[in-house]
């Protein structure tokens, strides 16, 4: 139960790690695209499959297409994935051009990596729920003492209490990065 616990709460930081890499500070990366989907042949496919992502240069990214005839689907796509960029196109691709970052937009960008930190902390509270629930029904059951289920919760809480202040570092280091 334990290992079930810490895989969950590992899942939900990995969760927000990839949530706050595709918020972006003042570079572009080819990471802040991997959560956009194009439709190809039928299916919604990763931006990464394709085409090839590159930067260009610190606010421009280079998508080189492998089939032309999903430009217009990869524009749409970016269009609607609503990340405040603009997408042009030319001969050898898109170019994906990422404004400078106005105060403005960093105020967006900082409620937008709180409320992501939100939704984590409601994951995490889904996780203990589940675990203090095992428990009692360890105890009900007969598997385990009372005892021994007070040193479980505690286990679990203190787990608990552990991975949410590592995400709320991680909130703080995206913070400290918006606002440089």
């Amino acid at each position: 139960m334990k290992n079930d616990t810490t895989a969950k709460l590992l899942e939900v930081k990995e969760w927000l790690k990839k949530e706050y890499s595709g918020i972006r500070t003042g570079q572009a990366t080819p990471a802040l695209l991997d959560g956009i989907r194009v439709e190809s042949f039928g299916a919604h496919m990763p931006l990464n499959q394709v085409g090839s992502v590159g930067v260009e240069d610190a606010r421009t990214l280079r998508i080189s297409v492998w089939d032309s005839g999903n430009i217009s689907e990869i524009e749409r796509a970016i269009g609607e994935a609503d990340l405040g960029i603009s997408v042009a196109t030319d001969s050898a691709g898109l170019r994906v051009i990422f404004p400078e970052l106005t105060s403005e937009r960093r105020e967006q960008l900082l409620k937008l990596a709180k409320s992501k930190l939100e939704d984590a902390r409601v994951r995490v509270r889904g996780v203990r729920d589940d675990a203090m629930k095992q428990i009692e029904k360890e105890e009900k059951d007969g598997d385990i003492s009372e005892d021994d289920k007070f040193g479980q919760k505690e286990k679990v809480q203190k787990e608990i209490d552990a991975s949410n202040e590592e995400l709320e570092g991680l909130c703080n280091k995206k913070e400290a990065e918006l606002k440089n």
